[in-house]
């Protein structure tokens, strides 16, 4: 079985009070990099980005992550993103501090807080 983590890009870079709102492309891209290195037992991360932020990272595939750039919402990417994941038999976390989002995510997997993955990366 595969292991798939979801992870709303907004609620993680929205954690930490670190200047993001003012770079939120750069913002983006720091957390993809540290995403990239990071050593964690998911096979695969999804990372979704919305709005500005979809500017410092390209959608698509690199190594072990891939960023998808939501439409419109990033809560109903992350929905599909997460439904999708577990209807191909993965085992899936998803990211976020948006108890909305969890409830709906979490039909389809876990849910984990941004500070629990600031932590891991």
């Amino acid at each position: 079985m595969s292991t798939v983590l979801v992870v709303d890009g907004a609620n993680v870079v929205g954690a930490r009070p670190d200047g993001w709102w003012k770079d939120r492309p750069g913002a983006a891209r720091r957390l993809h990099e540290r995403l990239l290195v990071a050593d964690t037992p998911y096979d695969q991360i999804v990372l979704v980005l919305e709005g500005a932020a979809k500017a410092g990272v390209r959608a698509g595939r690199d190594g072990h992550v891939r960023t998808v750039h939501a439409p419109r919402d990033g809560d109903a990417t992350i929905v599909a993103e997460t439904k999708a994941a577990a209807e191909r038999g993965a085992r899936v976390t998803v990211v976020t501090a948006d108890r909305m989002l969890q409830a709906r995510a979490g039909a389809w997997g876990q849910t984990m807080s941004p500070g629990w993955l600031l932590d891991q990366v």
